[in-house]
């Protein structure tokens, strides 16, 4: 394979307890329980570079929001061996708070992220405070800097960040979420983000409750699938689960290889 990268995901903060109807929007009756959420960013190694997916959250908007942080996720990168200032180009799937954080401490990054996405975080639908709640203004704010900076690269749909790094539009959980399709030695893996929280939400097609367009998120979900060509090659944003199937990658930070086959499949 020309182009083969290594995944690795950082786990940075998590959230527990959690019920099922925060999980899914129509939760299994029969459901007493439900899974922690984890946090994680992604880091994409390959051809002499390092790409960032994501830059979560930092302690005080964990304080603001009752997340248990673990570690800065640029603390958790220089853990890695990997310096904030040393990345250059760094994809934000969207711009919800635990995913759009940090954006200040990569002085040396380019940004990518959907054209869509920019307008949805600074337009009319933000007069709406459901809607408005997962943002926060701060870092949607550092994003309009970076672009007044001229550190943003638009996309409109799907697009190349580099060779065997694409970006795809998918939409659902925020109007302008992509996904980020990489290819690895065992396949292209599908970098799920919040298109599903948890390898549930995609596998029960049952949405997680914070979500912008039903509709659009259904279709993502066949996009996925699409991309990936492997119901094990897709990774979702949040889901504990990825931490027991993947090889742990590191003995200093919570970092697992999704590069590397699972332990389990998910193949029918």
């Amino acid at each position: 394979m020309g182009n083969a990268y290594e995944i690795y995901a950082l786990r940075y903060a998590t959230m527990s307890p959690r019920t099922p109807s925060m999980n899914f929007l129509q939760p299994d009756p029969h459901d007493s329980a439900a899974q922690d959420l984890d946090y994680f960013v992604w880091l994409i190694r390959g051809g002499g570079r390092d790409i960032l997916v994501d830059t979560g959250f930092n302690a005080e908007e964990a304080s603001a929001r009752a997340r248990k942080l673990t570690l800065n996720p640029v603390d958790a990168l220089e853990r890695f061996g990997v310096a904030a200032s040393s990345i250059r180009d760094v994809i934000v799937t969207h711009l919800h708070y635990d995913h759009a954080g940090n954006l200040d401490r990569f002085q040396n990054a380019r940004f990518h992220l959907q054209e869509r996405e920019m307008a949805y975080a600074t337009g009319r639908c933000m007069c709406n405070g459901l809607l408005r709640h997962p943002f926060s203004v701060e870092h949607v704010t550092q994003m309009v800097r970076h672009v007044y900076g001229e550190r943003v690269t638009f996309y409109s749909g799907d697009g190349e960040v580099a060779p065997g790094v694409t970006v795809h539009r998918v939409g659902g959980h925020s109007d302008g979420l992509q996904v980020v399709r990489v290819e690895t030695a065992r396949g292209p893996v599908v970098l799920a983000s919040d298109a599903a929280h948890y390898y549930a939400n995609l596998q029960r097609k049952s949405p997680f409750p914070i979500v912008y367009n039903v509709g659009d998120m259904a279709v993502g979900w066949e996009t996925i699938e699409r991309l990936a060509g492997h119901p094990d090659r897709f990774i979702p944003g949040h889901d504990p689960i990825v931490t027991e199937i993947y090889p742990r990658a590191s003995d200093k930070v919570d970092a697992w290889a999704l590069h590397l086959p699972p332990s389990r499949s998910f193949a029918k």
